[in-house]
């Protein structure tokens, strides 16, 4: 997908709405026996499923875990050298609590909002692409010895990425669905990382991140382009991710949408609990942790269970 192919849809397509919750009070939900797949919402059996879109951080990835610790810190210098009299304890849960509240979005909306932090504290910000490349080069010090010990085989794929996805990937592959990959990091990092992951194969040329532009980019005009150059309706897609925008943009496309609570940093095999919660308050249909239940979950979902 280029820019101008991107930009040939809805004026309105790059925004990337606030996390608002939709689903309000006690969740009636049920387990398929014996798993921990959770279903919130039955998905109707045999829907003849066409695409598959899938998040790439967090829902295949493991690359990245920790960022969070890289962002908080690199926004608390900036907005610590305003001179504002803000405690650093006051600062972090500022700093931190926007930046989770945005987690989801692309990264440049994180930047956007740091800028106008400093504008209120009487700073003067640059551009939010310059503090995105601040964080993304303090980012990459971070995880470059993962990057690193998988180029050289030190390390297994499987060791940076969410439990089962191999196995996952296959299965729908073998199906001989098209699958695409949507991310809300920068396009070239998502690209390198995939290949390091060895998950070229299974999205080939469907690979899409974020662009300095971010007006030409979002999940939901990757869609959007997918609905309409297949001319197909949005219930015949089926899509994982562990970001509220894609569980959105997917529910609001008509397609079914699984949550994927992965546990990043000790892939303990059961859901995160911030992130079960904030996924189903936009409609998620299914709770998975990880996709070692791979079985189940399509058995489930394409009618044969």
């Amino acid at each position: 997908m280029n820019t101008d192919e991107t930009s040939n849809s809805s004026s309105e397509s790059y925004l990337e709405d606030d996390y608002r919750r939709v689903v309000t009070g006690e969740v009636c939900s049920r387990f398929l026996p014996g798993s921990l797949i959770e279903i919130i919402r039955e998905v109707r059996p045999g829907i003849p499923f066409q695409h598959v879109l899938f998040d790439f951080d967090g829902t295949l990835s493991l690359i990245r875990e920790g960022w969070p610790q890289v962002m908080v810190p690199m926004m608390m210098e900036e907005i610590q050298a305003t001179g504002t009299s803000e405690s650093p304890e006051e600062i972090y849960r500022h700093c931190h609590d926007f930046v989770m509240r945005l987690n989801g979005k692309q990264t440049i909306y994180q930047m956007i909002q740091l800028t106008e932090e400093l504008r209120a504290r009487g700073g003067r910000p640059g551009e939010p692409v310059k503090y995105k490349q601040k964080y993304h080069d303090r980012l990459m010090k971070k995880i470059k010895h993962r990057r690193d010990s998988l180029r050289s085989g030190e390390a297994r794929p499987e060791d940076y990425l969410v439990p089962g996805a191999y196995g996952m990937l296959s299965a729908i592959q073998k199906m001989g669905l098209p699958m695409y990959l949507a991310s809300g990091t920068d396009e070239r990092y998502v690209k390198e990382e995939a290949e390091l992951l060895g998950l070229i194969p299974y999205f080939a040329d469907h690979i899409y991140g974020a662009i300095d532009d971010y007006r030409s980019y979002s999940k939901k005009m990757v869609i959007e382009r997918i609905l309409r150059e297949n001319n197909v309706d949005g219930s015949v897609l089926l899509g994982f991710g562990d970001g509220y925008v894609e569980i959105e943009n997917i529910k609001s496309s008509g397609g079914i949408a699984v949550a994927v609570a992965s546990d990043e940093a000790t892939r303990s095999g059961k859901p995160d609990a911030w992130k079960r919660d904030r996924l189903i308050g936009v409609g998620a249909d299914l709770v998975i942790p990880d996709f070692q239940e791979k079985e189940a979950l399509l058995a489930y979902l394409f009618g044969r269970g």
